[in-house]
């Protein structure tokens, strides 16, 4: 099964399996369900437009921290961007040995129209089975791939680099507009690293964001195999993807956006005194 079916096959699995459970109840609980579904559909869409017009006028609330992690994003760069030769040629060498499943996988989920779909799902998701935690993660990451969407836009356009395949690292025509000097930052890099961030946010467990951000890792590899994008390309777009998911969330947090209370650990202890003798069990 090639990769795009297989996000179509598990979109539309989730989709119509909840579906199918809400809208197999009663009338009234269909009509309750219609009213609680608009009003988060509502509420959702405002949060995501405040969402992105904080994105773009943070930079005007930076504080010391956030210069030093632009200076850091920037210094980042400009060691990738001396090693672009060499690592074009070390993931041109592995090409042919990556299976072509990767490949296919890396540029689908990294694609704006396929990137959009599985956003959709997961929002639609939370939406259906009434699951904020879910419904927060699907606002998330369609926020914030909104927004380093138009970033990226922007900034390919006037930077206007070359890509490998059409020119040398330093080949530059700012406002060319055509798709060979579009290469600076990395696409697909940012629209598939931010959907990870922001899901590996959800999770505590290092194995599971371990996995996630593995599987968010493919299609900025898949462009650096393809030769699509240099390696400075590939670097600025995951650091343009972390910052935004964490400001985006970070701003949602603030406005106290999502409630979802995370389950109360409980820590047991074990008590003796005069007369009792016990656990103990605090949250």
């Amino acid at each position: 099964m090639k990769a795009r079916q297989l996000f179509i096959c598990l979109i539309y699995s989730i989709v119509f399996t909840y579906a199918g459970n809400v809208f197999a109840q009663d009338s009234i609980d269909t009509v309750a369900t219609k009213n609680r579904v608009w009003k988060q559909l509502a509420y959702d869409g405002k949060f995501t437009l405040k969402s992105i017009g904080n994105g773009f006028t943070q930079p005007l609330r930076w504080q010391k921290d956030d210069f030093i992690t632009a200076g850091g994003i920037v210094a980042g760069s400009g060691i990738l961007y001396l090693s672009d030769n060499e690592a074009r040629t070390f993931f041109k060498n592995q090409n042919d040995d990556v299976p072509q499943f990767f490949k296919e996988f890396g540029w689908y989920f990294g694609s704006p129209q396929n990137f959009f779909m599985v956003s959709a799902g997961v929002y639609g998701f939370g939406l259906i089975t009434d699951n904020e935690k879910v419904r927060h993660a699907g606002v998330l990451i369609i926020a914030s791939a909104a927004t380093s969407g138009i970033i990226q836009s922007i900034t390919k356009t006037a930077a206007g680099r070359a890509r490998p395949m059409t020119g040398d690292r330093n080949d530059f025509k700012p406002f060319e507009g055509t798709a060979g000097y579009h290469s600076f930052p990395s696409g697909h890099s940012i629209l598939s690293f931010s959907m990870a961030h922001a899901i590996a946010k959800q999770f505590d467990s290092f194995w599971a964001k371990a996995g996630i951000y593995a599987v968010g890792s493919i299609a900025p590899l898949s462009r650096l195999w393809a030769e699509q994008h240099w390696l400075s390309d590939v670097g600025l777009g995951m650091a343009i993807s972390v910052v935004v998911v964490d400001g985006v969330d970070n701003f949602m947090k603030k406005n106290n956006a999502y409630n979802y209370k995370k389950p109360k650990q409980i820590s047991w202890q074990f008590k003796a005194g005069y007369g009792t003798l016990g656990l103990v069990g605090t949250f």
